[in-house]
């Protein structure tokens, strides 16, 4: 089986048209139809129902195409990272990234930095935003690369994961909890809360995780970026639950204090952070280098790795 029938049934399928699909890779309609057909009899299965229109995918083709379009994103990010290794000489221009503000301009500053000293005709602009913004502006090809946390999947755009934060308790030091060397979610049941806003998805990935183990606490403020939660949280206003290396400096400077938090199972929280961008429209040597860079070297306020895969330890979300 060919790789190119895999991109083509993968193209047909997000487009629900062999028309389409074909001219995504140059080719005919009828060849786009054939190469489906060889795959449908390789597998003994209907991938796609010819009988409607717009195209619609069967049940096991709804599988076969969720699974072979990150197989896709990953075969054709070698490909380009093998052509790199030729082309290293030539990278240059700007890269654009949008994070969201969770990210820390610190933290991305380590990347930007060992990228232009790496590519000193290459430069990074990277730009904070709101999780909606960030994925309006990748989707728009207004930035070239994306970064969120708890990713969903699109259909115009490439999800690669990027690394994991294991998310901790942070109380005021003069808290009663502040002493403990960990806590359970039912600790904090009925404390004063900082939150993040309702409609932001690490605020609904702390949501699952207190409601697991039926914890209520009293959300008294509400914010939109993790600096006003963390300056609310050292006022002694309420306590919260933050990305570990999100509150570093804080807790190095005495302002905070970060406890690890488990649930009922003994089992904690992780936030995972993904890379997106826009499926149609390639990277060029330079952004491709620095999402290179960005996948391959992972840096923590402790210096320690936090690269791992989206699908691996605790976490309840679905993109702050």
């Amino acid at each position: 089986m060919q790789i190119e029938s895999l991109k083509i049934f993968c193209d047909v399928a997000r487009w629900s048209s062999f028309s389409r699909g074909a001219a995504e890779n140059g080719i005919s309609q009828s060849s786009a139809s054939q190469a489906v057909l060889q795959l449908e009899s390789r597998l003994g299965v209907k991938l796609i129902d010819r009988s409607k229109r717009p195209l619609v995918l069967t049940a096991a083709g709804k599988l076969y195409f969720e699974e072979c379009k990150e197989l896709m994103d990953r075969f054709l990010d070698l490909e380009n990272r093998v052509r790199a290794f030729e082309q290293e000489s030539r990278i240059e221009g700007t890269v654009g990234v949008a994070a969201i503000y969770s990210v820390g301009m610190h933290h991305m500053s380590r990347y930007v930095r060992t990228f232009e000293e790496r590519n000193p005709r290459a430069m990074v602009r990277v730009e904070y935003h709101h999780p909606d913004r960030v994925l309006d502006k990748v989707t728009r090809g207004e930035v070239e690369l994306g970064l969120l946390s708890c990713p969903k999947k699109w259909s115009d755009l490439t999800v690669l994961p990027w690394r994991e934060e294991p998310m901790v308790l942070a109380v005021a030091p003069e808290h009663r909890l502040a002493g403990r060397e960990s806590v359970t979610a039912t600790d904090i049941d009925g404390e004063s809360f900082i939150a993040f806003d309702s409609n932001l998805p690490i605020r609904r990935l702390v949501d699952r995780f207190l409601k697991y183990d039926q914890v209520e606490t009293e959300v008294v403020h509400e914010f939109d970026n993790i600096e006003n939660v963390k300056r609310a949280v050292e006022i002694a206003a309420g306590i919260s639950i933050l990305p570990e290396p999100c509150v570093a400096k804080e807790v190095a400077s005495g302002s905070l204090i970060a406890i690890p938090i488990l649930n009922s199972t003994g089992r904690g929280l992780v936030r995972p952070l993904a890379v997106i961008h826009k499926r149609s429209a390639p990277l060029d040597l330079a952004a491709r280098a620095f999402l290179d860079l960005l996948l391959r070297e992972t840096y923590s306020s402790s210096g320690a790795s936090c690269l791992a895969s989206v699908d691996r330890g605790v976490t309840v979300g679905s993109t702050a």
